[in-house]
């Protein structure tokens, strides 16, 4: 058995997994969603994270069998939709870093008690701002897929050896433009909410040790549960991001002799980072319980 049939298997595996696993988190919160008519603003972005990463995964999986079997005008074509909700999972991630910092953080800046007002009303606004940076994103993608097109039909048509050199540098060239660029943007938004939000915290808990309270106590130990999923959040979004970049400017020769490889270790981070939405949020881990109780019972 090949070593890529075995990555292969491993990261239809680990796809399934993140689509059933956004499935659980877009089912439960849009249930809600519709039998209330309304959501916290961060349960709304989650539930809206969610769904992206479900399409991103499902997209992802097919457009890495269509270029291992050599569709590549396919592939340029769902490369597209996979740009696009890549891009809204970078914004809405970013979306809701800044809505736990602004929420949590104790900083007594007037822009923070500003924000701190205004961003549990801003939730719609905050979905809507993202859909359409992502979609102005999205038209130098679809530029992107049609002057590829292009290349590939002039180079099938009149057997140009050339042409076969410049379509890498042409994707090079937009890579490094289009992904290492408009992705920093909501990155470093992330980046700097999610830093702000662990360093407010931090000195909460100096604060807390100083009026000699112990490491049992129930505030404590809430933040110390916070800032451990807030590092976990942070190191495994920032391993997303990283090899994102590496793999989109093609600088690591990992990626290009073992591309399924590369993937799994890709979309792992994607993986992780939705588990710890699930396991931070009270609402989720109560329906995740009930449903496996469930189950269970059923079984017995």
């Amino acid at each position: 058995m090949s070593s890529t049939f075995i990555f292969m298997v491993i990261f239809c595996l680990e796809s399934l997994a993140s689509m059933l696993q956004n499935g659980f988190m877009v089912a439960t919160l849009g249930r809600e969603w519709v039998r209330r008519r309304a959501l916290p603003t961060g349960e709304m972005i989650v539930a809206c994270l969610a769904a992206s990463r479900f399409c991103l995964h499902l997209i992802g999986t097919l457009n890495n069998f269509l270029a291992s079997f050599g569709f590549s005008q396919a592939c340029a074509f769902f490369s597209t939709f996979w740009e696009f909700f890549n891009f809204l999972t970078f914004w809405l991630t970013a979306g809701l870093a800044l809505l736990y910092c602004v929420k949590i953080s104790s900083f007594s800046h007037p822009i923070f008690f500003w924000l701190k007002w205004r961003i549990s009303r801003m939730g719609p606004r905050l979905l809507l701002a993202s859909l359409i940076i992502c979609v102005l994103s999205g038209v130098s993608s679809v530029s992107r897929t049609v002057i590829t097109i292009q290349i590939m039909a002039s180079q099938s048509s009149h057997g140009n050896s050339t042409l076969a050199y410049s379509l890498p540098t042409f994707f090079l060239k937009y890579f490094i433009f289009h992904g290492a660029f408009l992705l920093s943007i909501p990155f470093l938004l992330f980046l700097v909410s999610t830093l702000l939000l662990m360093f407010s915290l931090c000195r909460h808990l100096e604060r807390m040790r100083g009026h000699r309270l112990g490491p049992q106590d129930p505030s404590t130990q809430a933040h110390t549960v916070a800032l451990r999923s807030l590092a976990c959040f942070l190191v495994f979004h920032m391993l997303y991001y990283s090899l994102l970049i590496t793999g989109c400017v093609k600088v690591s020769a990992f990626c290009r002799q073992w591309p399924w490889a590369w993937e799994v270790i890709v979309y792992a981070g994607l993986f992780l980072h939705s588990t710890i939405l699930i396991l931070s949020s009270p609402k989720l881990r109560k329906a995740l319980k009930t449903r496996f109780g469930g189950i269970s019972s059923a079984s017995s």
